[in-house]
């Protein structure tokens, strides 16, 4: 049942609007559009990709790619009929103005296949299964070879189905195992057959699969034409550029809900925003499941659209709009008697996602002598700016906190980017400047060769003492631009993943309506997000592909996947350019680096926590190379059972030492959190418990599978990587200190 990821269901989406959405009685000829749109991709793309046959058979990839990345659906046979008509003239196509056509085209095969498959998932799914051979299926067929026909086409699909009835049918029994250990209820006891459960995931396939329009098409088709260029080079619809902006403001206009799509067909809630729209209107609950929507709330039965089976993010599309309007629902209530609904109606108003904020931590510390340390912990997800009204910046929230930081007399700071894919490049430069004297934070190159060099905002740093910056896998573009100068600067010590992702280019959104002729219909035609620029550390190495290498390597799961730029079709490669003119590095002896790797490498292997991901690494690894799983349900029931042996004794393990190392942050730390609403209101920090704390902004549905898991939680909350960071900055601060005490470390932070 695989696809695209840009064709499969969503499985979450939040805020549920973002800008005002008027339906309109036309839209742009996209014909046109991919005419204008490739003419900017030969203009502005940084790489001046020459624009020949060969480009073509790379857009003609990404789109099968882009519709079947699995090659579950398309056979040998189809892929030959197409490269023959169209393989070599996509962009020649595109420029006739007659693209839309052959991704039609292409579309309608994909439409068919997909259909036939579904039907063959049906049929298959009213017979007997044996689950007694010693037969096999392939797990990632990426790199696999076309179906050479149909009967073999089949033949492939018939084993999916075969592996997701097995599969579902040893979750059910693994969860109703639990359940009886646990001498609960089992949550899984009035759960459809395996059988109907895969036949429903097939029914909403087919569905996202034929519920497309002439936009959606020209948008798989133009995306992929948009990425043979460069991973990061895209097409964004309309609705994708609303969403875009509601993202990098941190602020959407809808009813302050999250969304998940259930197999049924429906849409359920699984979240509501404390504060929201649907919070403070207090009729929609969680667990509710929403089958219809009335965007203009017109109260009548004909206004109300049936939403089963309807992707994800067109349910979002009909409860967008204009805020202050009105948005009616039709629920079935969680808990409700068979066919019961009623309809819900919720005003829509801004909702900020203060998830995604930037926020603080204060910890007071003991270290082994039983001093104590002040130490700051800043979290950033996300470079995040309002590029509309500048009315929202991250570099001024972290400012805030950093300065109350200060006041709070810290020690040593922790500057924690995981998970932070990056977004503005302003705001990072402007960051940079909170920790370093004016100078260069990044180079960027254009098409032309030109080197432009971006200095830091201001004068003299905020805060000048010992600092970690904390990274992993996850970590791209503007956070690698933070952490590459501050690393270069030897101003940090960077510590995390074997790298960083590898995100060194810089995209520009282009209005493509604008480019249209004069009398052209305008509306939707969307945007071309294009790679205009590559960014250079101060010391001329790229991030490109390469990423940011931790000072300190932390050992990590992610390091076993394919994960990062270097894994990314049609990635730009690595290059260096001369180090920026006015670049001055600090003395690198400040950071004592040798010593902080030799004390983190003791306490790493001493860990059994970083011994387990170690162990899962290699088995990972295993797995991934042998790209097979058993159909065998006797093998399958043998690796749980020993999967399961190994994580009960983990647990146990762990919950041992938790329960040790929790009494011991019990005298040696103390916890403050601190929000930017808190800040706001003011007054003194106050003690919480961050094993405890779940955050403030959103009630969360309780997945009773989940609770489950008997996988203890992180002692004091502070998982491997973070109770390391803490470990590090705590020598950092130690060894800057004893170093001052002595007379061997500089006022200008320096050694003698």
């Amino acid at each position: 049942m695989m696809i695209s990821t840009r064709l499969r269901n969503a499985t979450l989406a939040i805020g549920l609007a973002a800008l005002s959405n008027p339906a309109f009685a036309q839209q742009a000829d996209f014909n046109e559009v991919g005419k204008q749109m490739a003419i900017m991709l030969q203009n502005s793309h940084f790489a001046r990709l020459p624009y020949n046959a060969e480009l073509s058979r790379k857009f003609f990839d990404d789109y099968l790619r882009e519709l079947d990345s699995q090659k579950l659906y398309f056979t040998q046979q189809d892929v030959d009929g197409f490269t023959a008509k169209y393989g070599d003239r996509l962009h020649t196509l595109l420029l006739q103005g007659n693209s839309v056509e052959p991704a039609t085209e292409i579309y309608e095969v994909f439409k068919q296949r997909v259909a036939a498959r579904a039907g063959d998932a049906q049929a298959q799914l009213k017979g007997d299964f044996d689950f007694t051979a010693d037969e096999t299926v392939t797990i990632s067929r990426k790199d696999a070879a076309w179906p050479k026909d149909e009967a073999e086409a089949r033949e492939i699909w018939a084993a999916q189905i075969k592996e997701a009835v097995l599969s579902e049918t040893l979750r059910r029994e693994m969860i109703a195992r639990m359940a009886k250990e646990q001498e609960k209820a089992d949550p899984g006891a009035d759960d459809l057959d395996p059988r109907e459960k895969v036949s429903l995931r097939y029914k909403r396939l087919l569905a996202s699969v034929q519920d497309v329009d002439e936009e959606d098409v020209a948008n798989f088709f133009l995306s992929a034409v948009a990425r043979a260029y460069d991973p990061h080079t895209d097409y964004m619809s309309f609705r994708e550029m609303n969403r875009f902006k509601g993202d990098m403001k941190n602020e959407l206009v809808g009813i302050g809900a999250l969304l998940q799509a259930e197999e049924d067909g429906a849409t359920i809630i699984k979240g509501i925003v404390v504060g929201g729209p649907a919070d403070k209107q207090g009729v929609l609950k969680l667990n509710d499941r929403v089958v219809g929507v009335d965007s203009l709330n017109r109260k009548t039965a004909e206004t109300m659209t049936d939403i089963m089976f309807m992707p994800i993010d067109k349910v979002v599309e009909l409860i967008r709009g204009k805020e202050g309007s009105s948005v009616a629902l039709k629920v079935e209530p969680a808990g409700g008697a068979p066919g019961e609904t009623k309809i819900v109606v919720i005003k829509r108003e801004k909702v900020e996602l203060k998830d995604e904020q930037a926020s603080g931590e204060m910890i007071h510390m003991k270290n082994k002598d039983g001093e104590l340390r002040r130490i700051g912990i800043i979290t950033l997800p996300s470079f995040y700016a309002d590029f509309d009204e500048g009315t929202t910046r991250c570099s001024v929230d972290v400012e805030r906190i950093l300065q109350r930081l200060m006041e709070e007399k810290m020690d040593g700071l922790v500057f924690d980017l995981r998970n932070n894919g990056g977004g503005s490049l302003e705001e990072v430069r402007r960051m940079t400047g909170f920790f370093v004297p004016i100078g260069p934070v990044v180079q960027v190159k254009n098409t032309l060769g030109q080197v432009q060099v971006k200095d830091t905002d201001g004068g003299k740093p905020i805060y000048n003492g010992p600092m970690v910056v904390l990274l992993d896998k996850s970590s791209a573009s503007a956070s690698e631009i933070l952490a590459g100068a501050l690393q270069d600067y030897n101003r940090a010590v960077v510590v995390g993943d074997s790298s960083t992702f590898g995100k060194g280019t810089v995209q520009q959104p282009m209005d493509i309506g604008r480019m249209l002729p004069l009398f052209a219909v305008r509306e939707k035609a969307g945007y071309l997000k294009v790679t205009i620029q590559k960014f250079y550390r101060p010391s001329g190495s790229s991030t490109q592909m390469e990423g940011v290498v931790p000072n300190v390597v932390l050992p990590s799961i992610m390091d076993a996947l394919d994960v990062g730029e270097a894994h990314l079709d049609n990635a730009l490669p690595h290059d260096r350019i001369r180090p920026a003119a006015d670049f001055r590095a600090l003395d690198a002896q400040a950071l004592f680096l040798p010593k902080l790797k030799e004390l983190s490498r003791e306490r790493v292997e001493a860990c059994g926590d970083f011994a387990y991901v170690i162990e899962d690494i290699i088995k990972t690894k295993e797995r991934i190379k042998a790209n097979k799983v058993s159909l065998n349900k006797a093998e399958r029931e043998k690796e749980l059972a020993e999967a399961d042996a190994q994580k009960k004794e983990r647990n146990e393990e762990r919950r041992a030492r938790f329960a040790k190392l929790t009494a011991e942050d019990a005298k040696n730390f103390v916890f403050h959190k601190i929000t930017l609403d808190d800040l706001e209101k003011g007054g003194d920090l106050k003690p919480y418990d961050p094993s405890k704390d779940d955050g403030d902004y959103m009630r969360r549905a309780v997945d009773e599978t989940e609770s489950l898991d008997d996988t203890p939680e992180w002692a004091s909350g502070l998982n491997a990587e973070k109770r390391e960071a803490l470990h590090i900055i705590n020598d950092l601060v130690e060894l800057t200190e004893t170093a001052k005490m002595v007379g061997v470390l500089k006022s200008d932070g320096g050694v003698r």
